[in-house]
């Protein structure tokens, strides 16, 4: 049984003149990391909404065909029982924050004292996902005086400890520079490696072509592409649709316009390095 299961999805939001999505089909496998990637208006938001259950319960409009999670179907399932099974991280960590936790400490524990969980239990817990996350030093600062990447960090860390199997994460790095991305990638790679089920929307496509195992293309509310992240970013579809190429993939072509044959299609800088130095005869453990 698939983790999540899309099935002739379309969703027209009230008062609107076109659906935001078209018949969409989608099968993520326990485990998997999905990103779904595409231009402005494709519907990438509207679909992590519905694996959500945010469509159609609060996201009102009209919703044809099936979303299941675990094998549940989330139209007949209450948000509060999908929060159990499904984890969601905004693209701006200030609506991720509870707004009354003082600590990170009280904001990573704030979730789990919901649920029930005892309080021996929570401490252990917060305490561990302080060091997987490496925001220990930041427990007892206040949750808003911290960086924006500090904060998105200390957002995906709230909802990881939830230990839910499915995380949905939308746009994590839009506002962060260079090492806070990096920093952000390295734990929900974490995650994934855990057994995690991610699913991504992310306009940064170096981190989507080095972390993803299925990258799905949408355009204009359908499904255009779904494949391993080298297929997809080889396929002229991408680009023709909007889609940006992460620069390895930029610079492959170029090097390939000018007669230098790449055997395999390098998705990051480090690929591509190896791969000339291996033409050049240069050791490429180097």
């Amino acid at each position: 049984m698939a983790a999540v299961e899309v099935s002739r999805l379309s969703f027209t939001y009230a008062a609107a003149d076109a659906p935001a999505l078209k018949g969409v089909d989608l099968s993520i496998a326990d485990g998997e990391f999905c990103s779904i990637i595409g231009a402005n208006g494709a519907g990438k938001t509207t679909l992590c909404s519905a694996i959500r259950g945010f469509v159609p319960q609060f996201h009102k409009g009209e919703l044809t065909g099936t979303v299941t999670i675990g094998g549940k179907d989330i139209a007949q399932t209450s948000i509060g029982d999908l929060a159990r099974e499904i984890g969601f991280v905004f693209q701006n960590p200030f609506t991720q924050m509870s707004g009354i936790a003082r600590t990170v400490f009280d904001e990573l524990a704030f979730g789990l004292g919901n649920l029930g969980v005892p309080p021996a239990e929570i401490r252990e817990r917060v305490e561990e996902m302080l060091e997987t996350a490496r925001i220990a030093e930041f427990r007892d600062r206040d949750p808003f005086a911290l960086s924006g990447g500090q904060q998105q960090r200390v957002a995906l860390a709230s909802m990881l400890i939830m230990g839910q199997d499915t995380l949905v994460i939308d746009e994590p790095t839009s506002q962060l520079d260079p090492a806070s991305t990096d920093e952000v990638f390295a734990l929900i790679g974490a995650m994934k490696d855990a057994g995690r089920t991610i699913v991504l929307v992310e306009h940064k496509m170096e981190h989507v072509a080095t972390y993803s195992d299925t990258v799905v293309l949408l355009h204009e509310g359908r499904v255009v592409l779904t494949g391993p992240p080298s297929e997809v970013f080889g396929d002229a579809r991408t680009t023709e649709h909007g889609t940006r190429l992460p620069p390895a993939v930029l610079l492959a072509r170029a090097l390939r316009e000018r007669g230098v044959d790449l055997p395999e299609l390098p998705l990051s800088v480090a690929e591509l390095t190896r791969a000339v130095r291996e033409l050049l005869g240069e050791d490429a453990s180097a």
